[in-house]
């Protein structure tokens, strides 16, 4: 996975603001336009739409005009990138904890 490492860094980066979270979490349930999302969030368009450039720019969403309507998508196959690497860092801990649960389960054992 570290050749993933900017990707990551850009996802989680975009990941890091509630806001972004909020918008991701309302396109988990189907597309929205801008000014539909913009419309749950209180500020500005033009600040919502920071966040929207910023999820666009790290993959987390694809936007697409038609007329003077902005469309955005879930890119759910980008955030599968962040799942990959939480499971990967679950199961390195996992064996860390089991094998740490071995030793402490054998030192116990011989007392000596």
């Amino acid at each position: 996975m570290a050749q993933y490492s900017a990707q990551l860094d850009g996802l989680f980066d975009a990941l890091a603001d509630s806001t972004r979270r909020g918008v991701i979490r309302r396109l988990g349930r189907g597309p929205a336009s801008v000014g539909d999302l913009a419309g749950e969030f209180p500020m500005t368009l033009p600040s919502f739409l920071k966040h929207v450039r910023a999820l666009e720019s790290a993959g987390i969403i694809r936007t697409s005009k038609t007329g003077r309507v902005r469309t955005c998508v879930l890119n759910r196959e980008r955030l599968a990138l962040a799942e990959d690497w939480l499971a990967e860092q679950r199961r390195i801990w996992e064996e860390r904890t089991d094998r740490l649960e071995q030793f402490v389960a054998g030192t116990e054992e011989d007392p000596s």
